[in-house]
């Protein structure tokens, strides 16, 4: 990348920066008036957004995209509609922004209170799914935060044709110009020129695959909120409910959508429980298309009930599958579930099926991971499930933001203190 093409990514972040200045104090109304905006626009220009995915989705099938990406690349009429929707659902949703966090009245009567401000400017990176571009947008423009958008280059012309008319729609509602911009180049080294961009971006937030999440961890001077990477472990305990409800659970959580990060990708099944359990779970299973990789009396267990498996290994216990593939092995405590899940989590998404309230208890305070799920799916690790109306991400770090992150986690805080004429003696 040229200096000039690296000049390029800063001048964007310095408008962001001018941007986010005017664009935090700005009240609910003028916020909500754009996204509105913004999602009448999307359905106005839709032609023009179906042009400019043609060409994408053209390029991606002549550069060998597989048809599962080019169904995650492809808009379609209703798609967009689907993006403007999920805009005017932003809208309704309350402004965080000046929230009171907490406040008293000193002993020498000074007042302070602890509000939610704005991130300032945040960088999105992200892969494929040109929908990112619209929902990144409206969840930073509803938390009063200017936004830099880097997709992935398979979605180039898609995203520069959204971004075009987002900002075009939010500028003419009101809010300032450059809130919303693509950063300008199209190969990796825009990418790092943005994560080195400290003192003009205030955060950074990877959504893709684990190599690209690592890479901006690894890179990035500016500060990242790590995000998605699921290895999400379900665990039968000895004292478990119904086969019927375990079989349920388990399918939810492996086949409902087995290429997202809240996707189980390891059963455990206590000792006591993996002869009534298993032959069930593992017929299910195999009846899903799902390839189990057992270990040793798991596999026993499946083999006499005409269930194939291979055998599991390391990688297998380490792997985020995103496929129909789980691993299923044997423990014979509680215990041990406990320290393979330490062993193996990536800290996302961990569930315990048990009838025992001390097993549970044991179980959630014990597991270190961002979402524990007590009798209940994997796949409820989401903002929309949570009652949050959206989300930007799902962080698995414990800094700032853990877990699903609607509107409040894309906001800090500072403190306002108020005195009458107060001295410090």
């Amino acid at each position: 990348m040229t200096d000039d093409a690296a000049s390029a990514v800063l001048d964007t972040a310095r408008l962001a920066r001018t941007a986010a200045a005017d664009l935090a104090p700005l009240p609910r109304s003028a916020k909500d008036a754009a996204l509105l905006a913004m999602a009448d626009a999307l359905e106005a220009r839709t032609a023009e957004i179906l042009d400019a995915n043609a060409v994408d989705v053209a390029d991606g099938r002549a550069e060998g995209l597989s048809e599962a990406m080019v169904d995650r690349l492809s808009l379609t009429a209703a798609r967009v509609s689907d993006m403007a929707d999920g805009l005017r659902q932003v809208a309704t949703l309350p402004d965080p922004v000046g929230e009171v966090i907490r406040g008293y009245t000193l002993p020498n009567g000074l007042e302070v209170r602890q509000v939610r401000v704005p991130l300032g400017v945040i960088g999105i990176i992200y892969e494929a799914r040109p929908n990112v571009t619209v929902d990144a947008a409206g969840l930073c423009v509803k938390s009063g935060n200017a936004v830099l958008l880097r997709g992935s280059s398979s979605a180039r012309h898609s995203n520069e044709a959204l971004a075009a008319i987002l900002d075009e729609a939010a500028t003419g509602a009101g809010l300032p110009p450059h809130t919303i911009q693509l950063v300008p180049g199209h190969t990796r080294e825009s990418v790092k020129h943005l994560m080195t961009a400290r003192g003009l971006v205030d955060v950074l937030i990877p959504r893709g695959g684990a190599g690209l999440i690592e890479t901006v961890v690894r890179e990035s001077t500016v500060p990242v909120i790590e995000t998605g990477v699921g290895n999400c472990h379900v665990y039968v305990d000895a004292a478990h409910p119904s086969v019927e409800q375990i079989t349920e659970i388990v399918l939810n959580s492996k086949v409902q959508r087995p290429s997202v990060c809240n996707a189980a990708e390891t059963l455990l099944v206590h000792a006591d429980a993996a002869e009534a359990v298993l032959p069930v779970v593992l017929l299910a299973l195999k009846e899903a298309g799902v390839t189990v990789h057992a270990d040793q009396r798991a596999a026993e267990i499946a083999s006499v009930n005409g269930v194939t498996s291979i055998p599991v290994t390391d990688d297998d216990w380490g792997s985020e599958y995103l496929s129909l593939d789980l691993a299923v092995g044997v423990v014979d405590s509680l215990d041990d579930a406990i320290a393979h899940i330490r062993r193996w989590s990536t800290g996302h998404t961990e569930a315990i099926l048990t009838e025992s309230q001390q097993a549970a208890k044991t179980f959630v305070s014990h597991v270190d991971s961002a979402a524990v799920m007590v009798n209940a799916s994997t796949r409820f690790t989401d903002g929309g499930q949570f009652g949050f109306g959206a989300e930007i991400g799902i962080s698995t770090q414990k800094l700032h933001a853990r877990g699903p992150m609607g509107l409040p986690e894309l906001t800090s805080t500072k403190f306002v203190v108020t005195g009458e004429g107060h001295v410090r003696g």
